[in-house]
């Protein structure tokens, strides 16, 4: 149990570092104008930690409940075979609608789905090598 307390904690601050990173780079806020419109001026970091802090125990509890049907044998792959998962249902979905709903340039999509799998995939290595069931 501990293991999967220092596990989540950790990867949710990772989630905050990589939001921040990802979001708020240079390169980014060019990419992201088209949503100037109707971005907040200022973020509630309170918030976002508290929520990414949820996302961290949330995906290491889901980790860990989907560990013996993920493919590989070492918890390497796993890992990685798990960020591919949630990379596909938290990004590329995301990204599909936007494409599909708004008038978003291809180039910010492009970067958001290659940042979300970089992070899925650093999230997914985080618990394929910290985390086993039975813990």
């Amino acid at each position: 149990m501990a293991t999967y307390i220092i596990v989540s904690v950790v990867s949710g601050v990772l989630f905050g570092i990589m939001d921040g990173l990802i979001n708020a780079n240079p390169m980014a806020i060019k990419l992201f104008e088209v949503y100037k419109p109707i971005a907040k001026t200022s973020i509630n970091f309170v918030a976002g930690m508290i929520i990414d802090l949820a996302y961290g125990f949330i995906l290491a509890a889901l980790f860990l409940l989907v560990y013996p049907s993920m493919p590989g044998g070492a918890g390497l792959l796993k890992g990685v075979s798990f960020g591919v998962m949630v990379w596909f249902l938290r990004v590329v979905m995301s990204v599909a609608s936007q494409w599909v709903t708004y008038k978003v340039p291809v180039k910010a999509l492009l970067y958001s789905l290659l940042a979300g799998l970089g992070e899925m995939l650093i999230l997914g290595v985080l618990y394929g090598l910290a985390l086993r069931p039975g813990q």
